[in-house]
């Protein structure tokens, strides 16, 4: 299928955006109207490579298709064994409930970047290669998000592709902030804190920034809580420090992932248990976090649900609550204080008791919550003496991707503009 000539956006132009997750693919349409990138059709393909697979689409009216495969949309969950076929069935679908038109440009959110990347680029060959390189740091998303950018170079041969990167966001951060405690050989090496969750942190900045430009410039805290989950402190626009590490798998406890573990452990593991690298790789990011602790579920939703009746579920909302709360007060002394603390991501904007007890007892930092607002999920749940303002900000990672993917194409070789 043939797109329109590289470079060239006019109205009425699409621009796709692609996000692959370990087991999940969303892809959203948007429409160029003038300096504005309008979403017209979103799909998410969930429970890739396992049976029980979810596909649903929705249009700019809210319209909606989905449901679990085969009953819905008539495949069995073996015909989606990969992110590939994830995508080109996503693809297939998205044709058939917007319209045919092939889009201008397709960007894609690539987690890791590594000392390579502090801004998007366009995907050419050497990209992949690089990208590739990097595979080995991340097995978890990165080869996910190769296969997707060769399935859209399948369905789209000359359409143009760019690379949007969670860590080009912390790139700024000071070397202090950086470094590990480790032989400076290998920090040379790249061994270093990179940060991720870059594009969800740029697009709340930017939305703050629209609101009051003074606030954006503060002390803030953004809080990007789901099945992953990670903070960054920012101040000047700029991140200052973060919890995630050389990897996604640091920071924070997460849905199935450990977060920060004592290297001491991770030792053990290999001598005592006798577990090798994959081995580890599965426990650190697919047996913890909220599903290790609870022995059931990494679904928040479903915790909270059945805390009242289940200890174990009890005890792990307690302990990400309460690992979250050391973070953010750390991320306040490397501030020197704080204006603005956001929450974002699912449970960040949808778990009100998650952010209740985040913020118990920090009254200290000068946080305090108005219970009726915190409730309701309202943009802002702080009361009205708190001196930080809390703020319930959804992300749009997509959106984010839609935007450097539009100006990339629009001014080819210059950096990134700034919004």
């Amino acid at each position: 299928m043939e797109g329109v000539a590289q470079g060239m956006l006019t109205d009425g132009s699409g621009i796709l955006t692609v996000n692959t997750g370990s087991s999940s693919i969303k892809v959203t349409l948007y429409r160029v109207e003038g300096a504005s990138e309008v979403p017209e059709l979103s799909a998410v393909a969930e429970r890739i490579g396992v049976r029980g697979g979810r596909l649903r689409l929705t249009n700019a009216g809210g319209e909606s298709r989905g449901g679990t495969l085969p009953e819905t949309f008539g495949w069995a969950p073996t015909e989606l064994p990969d992110h590939s076929a994830a995508l080109g069935v996503v693809l297939e679908q998205m044709r058939r409930m917007g319209d045919d038109r092939p889009p201008a440009a397709v960007g894609h959110r690539i987690v890791h970047g590594g000392s390579l990347y502090r801004e998007p680029v366009e995907i050419v060959p050497e990209v992949v290669a690089e990208l590739r390189g990097l595979s080995p740091i991340d097995p978890t998303h990165m080869p996910q998000a190769i296969a997707a950018i060769e399935a859209i170079r399948s369905a789209y041969s000359t359409i143009p592709q760019v690379a949007c990167f969670d860590t080009a966001f912390h790139a700024a951060m000071p070397r202090v902030a950086r470094l590990f405690a480790l032989p400076r050989a290998l920090s040379e090496e790249g061994i270093l804190r990179y940060g991720f969750h870059g594009l969800s942190y740029e697009y709340v900045t930017s939305e703050l920034r629209k609101m009051d430009q003074k606030v954006a410039e503060g002390r803030i805290i953004i809080a990007h809580l789901g099945t992953g989950a990670s903070m960054v402190a920012v101040r000047g626009g700029e991140g200052v420090d973060t919890t995630m590490g050389f990897t996604p798998t640091g920071g924070l406890m997460m849905g199935p992932r450990s977060g920060d573990l004592d290297p001491g452990v991770l030792l053990h593991l290999l001598r005592a248990k006798e577990l090798d690298a994959g081995a580890l790789d599965a426990l650190v990011n697919g047996e913890s976090g909220l599903l290790g602790v609870s022995e059931t579920t990494s679904d928040m939703r479903e915790l909270l649900g059945r805390e009242d009746a289940d200890p174990r579920a009890a005890e792990a909302i307690a302990v990400f609550c309460y690992v979250a709360k050391k973070y953010l007060g750390s991320l306040a002394a490397a501030l020197g204080g704080l204006d603005t603390l956001v929450f974002t991501g699912g449970i960040g904007e949808r778990a009100a008791p998650v952010r209740e007890r985040i913020c118990h007892g920090l009254a200290f930092l000068g946080i305090a919550l108005d219970a009726e607002r915190n409730a309701g999920h309202e943009p802002v749940v702080s009361s009205d003496v708190s001196p930080v303002t809390v703020r319930v900000l959804p992300t749009d990672e997509n959106a984010m991707i839609a935007r450097h993917t539009a100006r990339l194409i629009r001014w080819k070789g210059a950096k990134r503009v700034p919004f």
